[in-house]
């Protein structure tokens, strides 16, 4: 089967180190494991292809240029509607789109030419590029949203709260369905040695992600500082980096934190396995967001190396960590919570050498082969109702 994976969207670079990248290229390799024929439509590829997918056929869209402006929103509205000729010459069997903030001419052609699509929504993007980036034209933006979840043939969140949100744009609130983030179980899995004593020489407190004011890492360096004062063995590695790289570095300077953090910068993929074995707990420490939707790709990653996992009392987070079995959860923004969640766990040798076999178990649940069948079932499901 010929499938046409779709990002319009300007700001995934789909061979990047973002998140959003990693999931493109999980999702994208899970399709063509199962032996489907997969070109991917994209606005940006952000470097080159790994090797395993440098046969992947791309099909790259008209740059999207322009700052946060009408110029922009207007610019990626163009590069939407070229989709539309790739898939008049793709031919595509299925359509897999990434909804993207314009993205709307995918799933509008797969409804026009019968055949099934899918609509993955990550988040509700009107309102996070309202609250976070700026919007010109919101009207514009949720005429859109409107439009593509009303073609999709099936529409698949990430989290419940994602779901909402989209069912209550569609006249099918019925195709919309949650189906969690997942994680590449061969490539993440835990070390081979065992879990580091409490009193050890260094215990290493670790973050992986890209370094966003909504990721609450301010506060684990203000955690940090608290451990820190009362045992100097403690270690901070931070893993990426983004927009607060240079206020996090000066924060750990004035902190007097310089030679117990480390931030290693932008890294691969394929080195972020190595990373996590250098961490003996793993942390998601965001701050109380509201209308907290996401479902970090991070947390699956700790779960899949065997980590415990401190995390806020957020979002799903309380769910995915069963309420505290996988780890230990603290009051958002908090670094005195934050601070004792992870003694917590240092001072507990025992519950920690559980914890490896528990956490991984639960993350081969959400292992990505998992997720993209139970999507590709969905899609057979509503397959049969693709009116003319």
């Amino acid at each position: 089967m010929r499938i046409a994976y779709v990002c319009a969207d300007p700001g995934i670079p789909v061979f990047g180190t973002k998140g959003a990248s990693l999931h493109v290229r999980a999702v994208v390799r899970e399709l063509r494991e199962r032996g489907h024929d997969v070109h991917l439509v994209c606005a940006r590829t952000g470097g080159v292809a790994p090797d395993d997918l440098a046969d992947l056929p791309v099909h790259p869209l008209p740059r999207v240029r322009g700052e946060l402006t009408a110029e922009r929103e207007r610019s990626a509205q163009q590069c939407d509607a070229a989709v539309e000729a790739v898939l008049d010459d793709l031919a595509p069997h299925l359509v897999y789109e990434r909804y993207s903030l314009w993205g709307r001419t995918a799933t509008a052609w797969a409804r026009r030419h019968h055949v099934p699509s899918v609509l993955e929504v990550n988040a509700p993007l009107v309102e996070e590029q309202a609250r976070h980036r700026g919007l010109v034209d919101r009207e514009g933006a949720e005429t859109v949203a409107l439009d593509a979840l009303a073609a999709a043939g099936t529409v698949v969140c990430v989290t419940d709260e994602v779901r909402a949100w989209a069912r209550e744009r569609t006249p099918r609130p019925h195709v919309v369905h949650t189906v969690s983030n997942g994680v590449d179980t061969d490539r993440v899995r835990p070390r081979h040695t065992p879990p580091t004593r409490s009193d050890a020489e260094r215990f290493t407190v670790g973050f992986v992600g890209t370094l966003k004011p909504w990721h609450g890492v301010d506060v684990l360096v203000d955690a940090m500082a608290l451990l820190v004062r009362r045992d100097p063995t403690y270690r901070l590695l931070l893993v990426g980096t983004g927009p607060e790289h240079q206020r996090l570095a000066a924060r750990v300077e004035r902190a007097g934190l310089a030679t117990y953090v480390e931030l290693t910068g932008a890294v691969a993929a394929e080195e972020v396995p190595a990373l996590l074995h250098r961490m003996d707990v793993a942390t998601a420490p965001y701050p109380d967001l509201p209308g907290c939707y996401f479902s970090p790709l991070k947390v699956y990653e700790y779960l899949a190396a065997g980590l415990p996992v401190v995390a806020s009392e957020v979002g799903v987070l309380p769910e995915l960590l069963e309420h505290g079995r996988l780890g230990e959860l603290a009051a958002p923004g908090d670094a005195h919570d934050l601070a004792a969640a992870i003694e917590r766990l240092r001072a507990d040798d025992v519950r920690r050498a559980q914890l490896r076999g528990r956490t991984r178990a639960v993350a081969e649940t959400h292992d990505w082969a998992h997720v993209v069948e139970r999507i590709l079932v969905l899609s057979e499901q509503e397959a049969v109702h693709v009116v003319a």
